[in-house]
């Protein structure tokens, strides 16, 4: 069945043809009988000085232009969709940067309240036999900090006693693998650490956080998350050359390569704390054996009363 030339439907699918979406020379439904075909060529005799979409009395169709970035811009993805940015290429870095570091640091929602529960931080303390608490070891790289963590916690254990090491390195493989090394990279690995940390205390563990934590201010913010004095800050004041001597993971020797930027003690400072509760220093230039550093620290746990039962 052919339509006449000015049919209203002839003239709806000579529309839809023209605008590109369909490209062949005639359109035809298989489910419906072969008759059934609707040319696609444009009316012969239109209404004069009107288009065939003005015969029905519809709006005339906007012109397609298509669209190129132009130079000096960046395409850039979005939540769900990728498009070509208007703006150089240095605002965009600037932008998203920015969105980045914010992303972490500000509440998605301020319509939110706590919620407390009938089991509290006394109660498992008391059912552990212990209190919770946040041992923070900080150092260089290659002052021992993963190791007395390691050996801190199997004396614990021997002793009866739970904790869980919280080691920079491993939270690198998970929680913090979307973050590299930049201050404010640092920064947003200690909070985030500093967080799970109080939890942890929280719980009544004693939670062994190992990092290098260079900056003192980040370590500060994580001792006013505990306010009831269970933050103890251990220190491995092991000298520069020491640790660059040991170089366990031959990282010195890659960042006085110039292969690693912004390497601790090498380009990138690292503040000594001032008032920390544990001091660990080297012996004749020899870093004391793991024993003896987690010694010191079960020893001040105890006096403190962390182990008590």
């Amino acid at each position: 069945m052919l339509f006449p030339e000015h049919h209203p439907i002839q003239v709806l699918f000579y529309e839809f043809c023209r605008s590109g979406i369909a490209t062949s020379s005639s359109l035809v439904f298989p489910s419906f009988p072969p008759c059934l075909t609707w040319p696609l060529a444009a009316p012969s005799r239109p209404h004069r000085n009107r288009s065939p979409v003005a015969n029905l009395g519809l709006p005339p169709p906007r012109p397609r232009v298509p669209r190129s970035p132009a130079a000096g811009t960046a395409t850039r993805v979005t939540a769900l969709v990728e498009c070509a940015g208007e703006r150089p290429i240095q605002e965009h870095a600037g932008a998203e940067e920015k969105a980045s570091k914010m992303s972490s640091t500000v509440p998605k929602s301020s319509n939110i309240f706590w919620h407390d529960c009938p089991v509290g931080k006394a109660d498992r303390q008391k059912l552990l036999k212990q209190k919770g608490c946040v041992v923070w070891i900080t150092g260089l790289s290659g002052s021992g900090k993963s190791t007395l963590a390691c050996t801190l916690g199997r004396e614990l254990h021997t002793r009866g006693k739970l904790g869980y090491v919280l080691d920079g390195d491993n939270l690198r493989h998970g929680l913090n693998k979307d973050l590299g090394f930049k201050a404010e990279d640092r920064a947003e690995n200690i909070r985030r650490v500093g967080e799970v940390a109080k939890l942890f205390a929280d719980a009544g563990l004693v939670c062994i956080a190992s990092l290098i934590s260079p900056y003192r201010t980040d370590r500060e913010a994580c001792r006013a998350l505990l306010s009831d004095g269970s933050f103890v800050e251990v220190f491995l004041n092991m000298s520069l050359e020491l640790c660059e001597a040991r170089d366990p993971k031959g990282l010195y020797k890659l960042a006085r390569a110039g292969k690693i930027k912004g390497f601790t003690g090498i380009d990138d400072p690292y503040e000594a704390p001032l008032n920390c509760e544990i001091e660990i220093k080297e012996v004749n230039g020899v870093c004391p054996s793991p024993c003896d550093m987690a010694g010191q620290v079960v020893t001040y746990l105890e006096e403190k009363g962390f182990l008590d039962e």
